[in-house]
């Protein structure tokens, strides 16, 4: 009877692991940029049944956050920690069509369900507050005036019915003055259901994350219905997107000073004029240079998590974008699949043994294909002084053929006043605005202290053009409390979003998104050393009136002859002895001297 009933909790175990395995994937992408970059793109996919996730039997879906999700009835969720720069002009197309790319520091927009606006807000506020804890970042700080409800950039991704959409509510907020760091990838990788410890998640280091160039995190959770089944999942994806120098990568951790190349080391560009001897143009090798994963990355890959070994788009673990004729080299046993594009390959990994990738150095004549995105955008603030300024933002169009349309969102915090009527959006050699380009507008204005400004423009830039939106805006004078510690270096203004809408829908999943740069906006600020010096000398002569008058008050003045056991006769007399015994010295001292 015992014997059966281990073969049948055996038996249980084994369905069970075969179906976690099955329900989660991971992915991670290779691809050379230039110059001499590496774009690794990590993704971690985890799907769990909507019904046991409504009974709370959590399996790959992480308890710490579906809990929390459960509790601040949260139907989607999207989370985003980044930090550095997309180079658009050499790296081409952002990752995922910029859909798992957010703003530059905390990025954080759901969908609540609720009857309310207040009572979305509330939960919104719950939401914030138990994330803050779990990702150690400080998301308790998107308030009232840090959150915007965005009317036509961001629709829901996942699955939702009609009667549950009713009552869904968007809500974003962003921290653009959050620095991202190691404590927040650790509680990152605790989600995982290997804990960064097998698979890819290996290769994720805090040293070599947040040495990047660009970095970016992003958590995604949503309702999912595929067709043909009768059952909703829900779908947890975890992506980690980063740019790597791969010279900067391949020092050594006991030895990172960075050292000048030798001269007999460097590739220069001989085609320049000014070559010779002592004069050197770099030449972009970044395509021929020679890495592994143990060089960039500081380790192999070790094994596989929960992955099916199995033939499959799913049980290809690793891709790497690189030319048919380049030499690519990996460890023993490992299956290789090449696309028959010739662009792509990619691996099976090893279910126990070490993963190794290695390029050596070669000559290549080609590259894989790097796409130009289909709008750049560059945002600055204009102006001078500590009353006015304004914000010009460059909006170009690259193709030569066809119009691009978007919606830009501004969320500007309360004290960055923007004046409507000075909006404009121009294009060159055009004195006034074409009444074609602007869409459709939606203001919802500020309220001090409780409220920021939310700006959202539905626009097209033709083609093989550049649009300049500008506007001028007032600096709120703040009270002196509301200042941080470092007030002399401004203020961080979140970056615009801007969402790319096809021509033939308006769906999210037709769409691209793109994030400017954040601004740094300097404020009135008032010379805190001057509240310090009064309160200084206040406290000061507060202290000298203070101890003076109750000295005066509680101290009691008596004659010397009143105090009990007081003997003056015998005070004098061993005074009148002190005095003989200096005389005494100072007498011999100089018999001393003229003896000698």
């Amino acid at each position: 009877m015992t014997f059966h009933y281990f073969l049948l909790c055996l038996s249980l175990l084994c369905i069970r692991w075969s179906q976690a395995s099955s329900n989660y994937h991971e992915k991670l992408l290779l691809q050379p940029l230039a110059p001499a970059s590496l774009l690794a793109s990590f993704n971690f996919r985890s799907n769990a049944s909507l019904t046991s996730f409504e009974q709370q039997h959590f399996t790959l879906i992480p308890r710490s956050l579906g809990q929390i999700l459960q509790h601040a009835k949260t139907r989607e969720l999207h989370l985003r920690f980044s930090t550095g720069r997309w180079d658009a002009e050499s790296w081409g197309t952002r990752p995922w069509g910029g859909m798992k790319e957010g703003g530059t520091g905390v990025e954080l927009w759901a969908w609540v369900e609720a009857e309310t606006e207040k009572e979305a807000f509330a939960r919104w506020i719950t939401l914030n507050n138990a994330l803050s804890g779990l990702f150690c970042a400080s998301l308790n700080f998107i308030d009232s005036t840090r959150t915007t409800r965005p009317v036509m950039t961001f629709e829901p991704v996942g699955d939702h019915s009609d009667t549950s959409r009713a009552n869904l509510h968007l809500l974003h907020g962003t921290l653009p003055h959050e620095v991202v760091c190691t404590e927040n990838l650790t509680p990152f990788l605790k989600l995982l259901p290997c804990k960064g410890k097998a698979g890819i998640s290996s290769l994720l280091d805090g040293h070599k994350l947040f040495d990047a160039s660009w970095q970016s995190m992003a958590i995604d959770v949503r309702p999912v219905c595929p067709a043909g089944q009768s059952e909703c999942v829900v779908e947890m994806e975890q992506t980690v997107d980063m740019v790597l120098d791969i010279e900067r990568s391949k020092r050594p951790r006991d030895n990172p000073i960075p050292r000048p190349i030798p001269r007999e080391e460097l590739v220069c560009d001989t085609s320049k004029e000014y070559s010779s001897q002592d004069t050197c143009y770099p030449l972009d090798v970044s395509y021929g240079q020679s890495w592994s994963l143990s060089e960039v990355f500081g380790r192999p890959i070790k094994g596989t998590c929960l992955v099916e070994a199995s033939e499959g788009p799913d049980s290809q673990s690793v891709c790497l974008n690189v030319p048919a004729d380049r030499d690519v080299y990996t460890s023993h046993g490992v299956t290789e699949f090449k696309e028959a594009s010739g662009f792509s390959r990619c691996f099976v990994l090893p279910t126990t043994d070490d993963f190794e990738l290695m390029l050596p150095k070669q000559n290549v004549q080609t590259s894989s294909p790097i796409y130009p995105p289909p709008l750049y955008a560059e945002r600055s603030i204009t102006g001078h002084g500590q009353e006015r300024g304004g914000v010009q933002t460059l909006l170009t169009n690259p193709s030569p053929d066809t119009p691009v349309e978007f919606v830009y969102l501004e969320s500007l915090p309360w004290f960055m006043k923007p004046y409507l009527h000075t909006l404009k959006v121009l294009l060159p050699g055009e004195a006034k605005q074409p009444p074609s380009i602007i869409k459709d507008i939606y203001y919802r204005p500020s309220v001090d202290r409780h409220r920021g400004t939310q700006l959202e423009i539905r626009m097209i830039v033709p083609a093989a053009s550049t649009a300049t939106l500008t506007y001028d805006f007032e600096k709120a004078i703040l009270r002196y409390t509301e200042y941080p510690p470092d007030a002399n270096r401004g203020f961080d203004v979140a970056p615009a979003v801007i969402r790319l809408v096809s021509s033939t829908s308006n769906t999210t999943g037709d769409s691209m998104y793109l994030r400017t740069t954040s601004l740094l906006l300097p404020l009135p600020t008032p010379d805190f050393s001057m509240p310090y010096n009064v309160i200084i000398l206040t406290s000061t002569v507060m202290a000298l009136a203070f101890g003076s008058i109750f000295n005066l008050l509680v101290r009691r003045f008596v004659g010397a002859d009143e105090v009990e056991g007081y003997d003056i006769g015998r005070l004098r007399a061993l005074v009148r002895g002190r005095l003989v015994m200096i005389k005494d010295r100072i007498l011999g001292a100089r018999n001393e001297k003229k003896i000698q």
